[in-house]
């Protein structure tokens, strides 16, 4: 272990099998490990690797408490064991640093601080999404939560691949411990039906969290999407069109070279 006082750690998706060994490792050799994980699995694993220092963040959340208000807390919560002068570990579920502004606003915090962070890479929803949907963002790929791209002006690439995260949270800033009050499905279809038409095939996704379970795969035309009911898990998925239509002037440089 280098001289890091804050170091940030993903769990994965799928329980303990997406741990890497430089994050066991951290997990292991913190003198506080504070996490933010609702999979009871892998917060075994970490209370086991690390018995004493080991310290879950769920504290923080409240029914309809405005999640930036739990997400300042913790971040403070975090940085008082930094100063305090212990080595911090920071778990949270899937990768560190993808929809997770807490282990980013920690570390950001600790640096300017004069503290050493740092994080780690781990496995994210969207590589899972990845895998088992087949996709290669090689071609092109967006990835924008759904009510950022409700309510802000952003322009789609219907050419390549679209996700839309937590649309099962769509317009709810507060935390729910069960289901989210949707709000807005309507109007983020309406919008999306600027780019694409109505008959679309558009996907909601939800990676498993357990090894031998099957993903959550549900699809049908964009025009339907109003009348289904996404969990806080979903994600949408919104294939391409078609190909990238070709640029025949630098289709013409490639040719004379």
């Amino acid at each position: 272990m280098n001289n890091e006082h804050l170091v940030a750690v993903g769990t994965g998706i799928r329980t303990v099998g997406q741990f890497t060994m430089e994050t066991l490792a951290w997990i292991k050799k913190a003198d506080k490990v504070v996490y933010v994980i609702a999979d009871p699995v892998a917060e075994e694993v970490i209370h086991t690797l690390n018995p004493k220092g080991a310290e879950s963040l769920s504290k923080f959340y409240g029914e309809n408490k405005p999640r930036a208000e739990t997400y300042a807390q913790m971040v403070e919560f975090v940085l008082a064991y930094v100063r305090s002068g212990l080595k911090v570990c920071f778990a949270a579920y899937g990768h560190p640093g993808v929809f997770a502004q807490p282990t980013h606003e920690a570390i950001r915090r600790a640096r300017l601080e004069g503290y050493k962070a740092r994080m780690l890479p781990a496995i994210s929803a969207e590589d899972c999404l990845f895998a088992d949907l087949g996709v290669d963002p090689l071609t092109g790929c967006q990835s924008v939560e759904a009510t950022d791209f409700l309510t802000n002006v952003r322009t789609l690439d219907v050419f390549s691949h679209v996700l839309l995260w937590q649309i099962g949270g769509l317009g709810d800033l507060t935390f729910k411990r069960q289901a989210f009050d949707i709000q807005g499905l309507p109007q983020l279809v309406n919008k999306l039906l600027r780019y694409y038409p109505a008959h679309h095939l558009v996907y909601l996704y939800e990676c498993p969290l357990y090894p031998g379970v099957e993903p959550l795969i549900c699809s049908g035309p964009l025009s339907y999407l109003p009348f289904v009911k996404p969990t806080p898990m979903s994600t949408l998925y919104i294939p391409p069109l078609s190909g990238a239509p070709r640029d025949t002037s630098m289709l013409g440089l490639y040719s004379r070279a």
